[in-house]
């Protein structure tokens, strides 16, 4: 990942907006951060959240709190609690998520 046009800044998360995202079942709460050619996130999914679509686009994400399962459209599965991560780049492993409990992300795109 080259971030390109993003001088310094900080960003106060408790002042971003949030959106509301549904998923297959439950929705996810973004709060959204974008300049130059990256878009930064802290995202809550509710418990048991199911992402609506097979994503394509490249992350490093962050499980902050709770228990995330990353599932690859090969049938592969992941499960990342509160401290792992993982990377993965555009267009390869596409990829959905999945929480029975709830979790808070860090995620960069």
């Amino acid at each position: 990942m080259k971030i390109e046009d993003v001088p310094f800044c900080k960003i106060d998360w408790s002042v971003v907006p949030t959106t509301t995202h549904k998923g297959i079942a439950g929705e996810a709460y973004w709060k959204t951060f974008e300049m130059g050619n990256i878009r930064v996130r802290m995202v809550e999914y509710s418990p048991g959240y199911l992402a609506d679509h097979w994503c394509n686009r490249g992350h490093v994400l962050l499980v902050i709190k709770g228990i995330l399962v990353t599932e690859l459209s090969d049938g592969r599965k992941f499960t990342l609690n509160p401290g792992t991560s993982y990377q993965v780049a555009d267009d390869i492993d596409p990829h959905r998520s999945y929480t029975e409990n709830g979790a808070t992300l860090f995620i960069v795109d």
